[in-house]
């Protein structure tokens, strides 16, 4: 059930919001770290006018994407409660279900924004606890050659503890990241109260003359800008985890106003002190206070990334579930804590590339380069996909929906075409993620509808089974064969093969379909299990299991639950026949040529459908069957 649908009590709802600051926010909470310095990297003038605009940019940029944009509008897009990319895209392609061609569209689209996605989880990780081991520069420069073994050795122990959960380490969370906040906004009020007049930032009129003073220069500071951004999308992806209202609490309440004291302390240090652009986040501390900045920093980034490494872990699953990747391996690395999973393959090839990033760029600074392309583009198809769902789906008011559609792709056009001219420079890198991701996804996508449409073409309706075993000397065994199918009609070629070479039947047979539905979760009754029967003895079953995106399918428990609708297949005498299909592709196969090896190896790769489904192992019998494709 979604958080959405609970009555939280005062207690419970403050446990969420401080939950929800520990987890939500650790990536854009991070940015001051970075975000000044990288802007100013673009030969600003440290001048008045250059810092009131910088600051002026990003007070608008926060209030109109994060604020206005995520945590008002866009939240309220949510299915049944569940946020994300992911989400989204089950959602906004339920507008188009007599459609497939629109439909499509849209998958494609929601495919592309998490295969961003992964393009940013690989470079948070990098450029936050790289930019917080830099604080070594300032804090003790003898140091500075141990910046990159600390980083990979605290990355290390990051990603090697995903095996064993980051429930009791999560427990931290929510002080650490209060501290953080706390110490953030306390920082830029002491520099703001020596500079109060910093504070007429707020007014757009200076982010607009800058832009219009510069003119090229200004468009491409906008590219720099967007890194206060980073982790936006946070806030909409974690609403299943703690709920909107908590998140906007926080947010509002907490987050936004401590990330503006210490931007606009970090412009009031640079009036001053034009050099401290150095660094101004670690000078805005007191000399006393640089070592324990230098810890907390730490803490807070590590945090950050752990909140991303989750994040790709989570949508990884969920696009498993929709069909979208390949079967991957999932431990549940808690047992009251149905999000917390692990997907090892995932993990490690997170930590290799993010190695790769920290040795190849060595610098946060050579990595903000990289940054922000990954971002703005998955924030334009959620502005995309946000826009189907609120004008089609919801029916909202035609003038208020085409003017967020017009206000916010202008928005996101800015900063993505910005962030466009630096893929020379790393840009380039998350696009390489995400285009050979989305290459991967694709071709699962086409592979998969093929042998759909090959198993389809040689499906048997039950009548014509009846009719077959009739006229046929077949032997009866006592017990329940059940047979697992990938089609929602007829029954598998397994069964069919299982007959011919076997000659046997039992009494009764039950044809099983997993299915995953485009909602986050299907409640636990009759919704859940369907059972349909078949013949003119009553002795063939259709079983259909409905699971949400975001559930792991369970057949085992499941089983259970069909008792109840009439259908006992917990006793000793039942068997479950799965296929093995061994594929090969005709000569004039409508799939390209080069999508063959790769659909090939992804199946071949893909983890077992007895683990993954939960079947009873000890009860499992494989049959080969051959697929032309």
């Amino acid at each position: 059930m979604s958080l959405e649908n609970k009555k939280l009590s005062p207690k419970q709802f403050a446990g969420l919001t401080a939950a929800a600051i520990g987890v939500v926010f650790g990536d854009i909470g991070t940015s001051p770290l970075y975000s000044v310095k990288e802007i100013f990297r673009e030969h600003l003038v440290l001048d008045e006018s250059h810092i009131f605009g910088v600051l002026s940019l990003i007070f608008w940029s926060l209030m109109l994407v994060v604020a206005l944009k995520y945590a008002v509008i866009i939240m309220r897009a949510n299915n049944r409660g569940e946020g994300g990319v992911m989400a989204l895209t089950a959602l906004a392609s339920m507008t188009a279900k007599d459609n497939p061609k629109k439909r499509n569209i849209i998958i494609m689209m929601g495919i592309l924004g998490a295969t961003l996605f992964y393009g940013d989880s690989v470079i948070t990780p990098a450029i936050s606890v790289l930019s917080a081991v830099e604080g070594l520069e300032v804090v003790a420069p003898q140091l500075e050659h141990f910046i990159i073994p600390i980083t990979l050795s605290v990355l290390a122990l990051l990603f090697f503890i995903q095996a064993r959960g980051t429930g009791k380490v999560g427990k931290i969370f929510a002080p650490v990241m209060v501290v953080w906040f706390l110490t953030l906004a306390t920082l830029g009020i002491n520099q703001i109260i020596e500079q109060p007049h910093v504070l007429m930032a707020i007014n757009p009129y200076y982010g607009i003359h800058l832009l219009s003073e510069l003119g090229v220069k200004g468009f491409l500071i906008m590219g720099s800008v967007v890194l206060v951004m980073t982790g936006a999308e946070a806030l909409y992806a974690d609403m299943g985890h703690f709920g909107l209202k908590p998140i906007r609490y926080a947010w509002f309440g907490f987050v936004f106003p401590a990330l503006l004291c210490n931007y606009f302390g970090q412009g009031a240090l640079l009036l001053q002190h034009p050099e401290a652009i150095e660094n101004p986040f670690y000078l805005l501390a007191p000399s006393w206070m640089l070592y324990p900045m230098l810890v907390l920093s730490t803490f807070a980034t590590v945090i950050a990334s752990q909140a991303v490494i989750s994040g790709a872990f989570s949508i990884t699953k969920q696009a498993i579930q929709l069909g979208y990747c390949p079967r991957m391996n999932i431990q549940h690395t808690s047992d009251s804590e149905i999000g917390q999973i692990y997907i090892p393959a995932v993990n490690w090839m997170l930590m290799f590339s993010v190695f790769v990033l920290v040795i190849g760029f060595e610098s946060s600074s050579n990595l903000a380069s990289a940054y922000g392309i990954a971002v703005t583009g998955t924030m334009m198809i959620d502005t995309i996909l946000s826009f189907i769902v609120l004008h089609t789906l919801w029916h909202w008011n035609r003038i208020i929906s085409f003017s967020f559609l017009t206000l916010f792709m202008l928005v996101d056009s800015v900063f993505l075409s910005s962030n466009s001219l630096k893929i020379l420079s790393g840009g380039w890198l998350p696009l390489v993620v995400g285009g050979c991701l989305f290459l991967l996804m694709t071709t699962w996508i086409k592979g998969r509808a093929f042998l759909a449409q090959a198993i389809d073409e040689k499906k048997v309706l039950f009548e014509d089974l009846e009719e077959k075993i009739a006229v046929r000397e077949l032997a009866t065994v006592k017990g329940t064969a059940v047979y697992l199918a990938r089609s929602l009609h007829g029954i598998p070629q397994v069964l069919i093969n299982n007959l011919e070479h076997n000659h046997v039947v039992h009494e009764r047979i039950v044809v099983l379909t997993i299915v995953t539905i485009e909602e986050p979760y299907v409640s636990r009754d009759n919704q859940h299990i369907k059972i349909k029967r078949f013949g003119s003895q009553g002795q063939f079953y259709r079983m259909k299991l409905y699971f949400g995106f975001k559930e792991s399918p369970d057949v085992r428990h499941s089983l259970s639950l069909a008792a109840k609708e009439g259908l006992d297949l917990t006793g000793d005498d039942v068997s479950f026949f799965m296929g093995s299909e061994h594929i090969s592709f005709k000569n004039r196969s409508k799939m390209p040529v080069w999508r063959r090896g790769l659909f090939l190896f992804l199946f071949h790769n893909a983890s077992s459908s007895i683990n993954f489904f939960k079947v009873p192992v000890e009860k499992v019998l494989e049959l080969g069957v051959r697929v032309e494709l």
